[in-house]
């Protein structure tokens, strides 16, 4: 069965390691128009690309080094046209006790390793700083690396904010069509690149990375959507391993309908945990019982979905701003209070200013101009459907309706957003190679490390539990709430990831923190 892959309600999937607010830059679009031929199949031998053998300049970007280094536009062309792919760095602390650089990631698909990197104090530990140069990178076709653009803000806002119910085979149809165009759009103004920035590339870019930093081994850090960056380069390049930690992980070897499930899943047990919190407390305007609350909450998100709520916002709260308000407050526990203000507001005075702040923070949207910042959004809609189209039997209205009334059994409150506005179908991109099996990445030149959050919402633990099983890897556990561990969990959980990056400790299997 194909999945479902939220391409209009978007299950992003970042690794919400900074407490709310919080807001980031992008650079302006420079898209590439080549328009060679299309991709016409794998890559006989990229290692022979010349990209191998280029030298990288550094220059001072103000506290840190910002460089850029070429990667070919097309893997199964690994000598033909080129683009550029931009790094940052912040060298380490001690130079002379230094082990190497370490490559990290933030997740999405979409997600900014430069953003991290600038943020990376907030994160790592002194002695991980001390002892890496910490290297981030944009993925091909996300922030500063040749962005993707799919449109202005009002194709952004048709085709990511408008609510879109799919229940009958008129609204698959459309469904289709509406992707097939915003596709095409995409196409039009991002060129030949829409259509190579899926997983498998980008993790053959981190191995030029690699090359070009002269590391002999890649040593790593992703998060969440990271880990399945990772774990695709643990398979690509199981000799090139080094120290490599994947924390929230994808179980990329799931069938991926039984993944939108699980991941709806985990979101409604995110929500068990904050109801719990929220109804102990004399502020929580919910009724005092969890399941009647739940019923409460769940039902908001209906009424925005009928009739949008006012807020002093360029869009009204519709369904979907609502949802993703919600969901962003489920990513650590520190922000459940914005999510008490937001339904105590609701419930007082039916409005939602404090949804709208949320759900188009997530968005990485102005709330007030309707301005999309960066290109997040829709490099997780290309990368995601890329790696999700190809030759999967043609997803039918039977499908979509037995899928809907699955999601909504484990996920009442969330099952109807989840069901989506069918996914990807009518994508007409799909990448030459995706992950099919870990066995290399197990017979890898180093164990790797998986991190699992008990209830984490966006991987649940589940996940971290099969990705450990199919990589050989022992299991870091994190018992507690929110998406990933490291830098915001505890000492426990710092201090095995820094004794296995810094000291080449490797953990014993099952350690719970």
């Amino acid at each position: 069965m194909k999945r479902i892959v939220l391409a209009t309600a978007v299950a992003v999937l970042l690794a919400g390691c900074s407490v709310l607010p919080w807001t980031e830059e992008s650079a302006e679009p420079t898209p590439i128009t080549d328009e060679g031929p299309s991709r016409s199949g794998p890559p006989e031998s990229p290692e022979v690309s010349a990209v191998y053998q280029q030298t990288v300049t550094w220059r001072t970007c103000g506290d840190l080094e910002c460089a850029s280094i070429d990667v070919p536009l097309d893997w199964s062309e690994p000598d033909g046209p080129t683009f550029a792919l931009a790094l940052s760095r912040r060298p380490a602390d001690n130079q002379g006790s230094r082990v190497g650089s370490l490559l990290i990631n933030p997740g999405g698909p979409g997600g900014s390793g430069i953003d991290l990197v600038e943020n990376v104090e907030n994160l790592a530990s002194e002695k991980l700083m001390t002892s890496y140069d910490i290297v981030g990178f944009d993925p091909r076709g996300v922030g500063e690396s040749s962005p993707i653009d799919c449109g202005d803000g009002n194709t952004l806002d048709e085709y990511y904010l408008e609510d879109f119910i799919v229940e009958t085979q008129a609204e698959l149809d459309d469904a289709r069509e509406r992707n097939q165009a915003f596709a095409a759009n995409c196409r039009e103004l991002s060129g030949r690149l829409i259509e190579n920035i899926d997983t498998v590339s980008a993790a053959r870019d981190m191995d030029v990375i690699r090359a070009v930093l002269g590391d002999e081994k890649l040593h790593y850090l992703g998060f969440s959507y990271g880990t399945q960056l990772g774990a695709t380069y643990a398979q690509l390049y199981p000799q090139n391993v080094g120290r490599v930690v994947l924390d929230g992980a994808v179980d990329v070897l799931l069938d991926p309908t039984e993944q939108s499930l699980q991941q709806a899943a985990g979101f409604e047990n995110a929500l068990t945990s904050f109801l719990n919190w929220c109804v102990a407390r004399e502020s929580c305007e919910l009724n005092s019982d969890v399941e009647t609350a739940r019923r409460q909450v769940a039902q908001i998100a209906l009424n925005a979905l009928e009739e949008p709520y006012p807020a002093d916002s360029a869009t009204p709260v519709n369904g979907n701003l609502m949802i993703y308000g919600m969901v962003v407050t489920l990513y650590d526990e520190a922000n459940w209070e914005y999510l008490e203000l937001a339904l105590n507001e609701v419930m007082q005075t039916e409005t939602a200013r404090i949804f709208s702040s949320l759900g188009n923070f997530y968005l990485d949207r102005n709330e007030q101009t309707g301005d999309w910042n960066g290109n997040s959004g829709v490099a997780f809609t290309a990368i995601s459907c890329l790696d999700s189209t190809g030759d999967d039997e043609e997803w039918t209205i039977v499908d979509q309706r037995d899928f809907a009334r699955e999601v909504q059994e484990v996920a009442p409150t969330f099952g109807w957003w989840f069901a989506g506005s069918g996914g990807c179908e009518g994508w007409p991109y799909a990448a030459d190679e995706v992950l099919s099996d870990l066995d290399a990445a197990a017979q890898s030149a180093n164990p790797l490390l998986v991190i699992g959050t008990s209830n984490d919402p966006a991987t649940p633990y589940k996940w971290a539990e099969a990705l450990a099983q199919d990589l050989g890897a022992p299991l870091l556990t994190y018992t507690g709430e929110g998406h990933t561990a490291y830098g915001r969990s505890n000492q426990c959980v710092t201090d095995v990831v820094d004794a296995y990056l810094v000291d080449g400790v490797v953990p014993e299997d099952g350690i719970q923190c």
